[in-house]
């Protein structure tokens, strides 16, 4: 459940991002500079969002491979829990069918 959590304040911390993004857009549409000065600005800092957004997207990614994995290696230890216990199953009702032949 925890690694539930890692992904929604990822996501939540991408949308602030974005926002953020998107407000200091907007101050420098309403700053009083050259427009070759405020291109460059936005430029810049688009430059960064797309940086951090790609920083983001890449860490999601490992949180998720690595989930992935954990999850592949607990399911295939459980399957081998459970096989083996179905296999001492299987040997205990044949000893006992073999008592049960035994006593006739």
């Amino acid at each position: 459940m925890a690694k539930d959590k890692d992904i929604g304040t990822g996501t939540m911390l991408l949308s602030f991002l974005a926002g953020a993004a998107v407000g200091v857009g907007a101050a420098l549409l309403f700053a009083p500079k050259t427009g070759e000065e405020m291109r460059g600005k936005i430029r810049d800092l688009a430059d960064d969002a797309v940086d951090k957004i790609k920083e983001y997207a890449n860490e999601a990614q490992e949180k998720i491979r690595t989930t992935y994995e954990d999850g592949k290696d607990l399911v295939l230890e459980k399957k081998s829990i459970i096989t083996s216990a179905i296999e001492a199953g299987k040997q205990a009702m044949d000893r006992e069918k073999e008592k049960q032949q035994a006593q006739l």
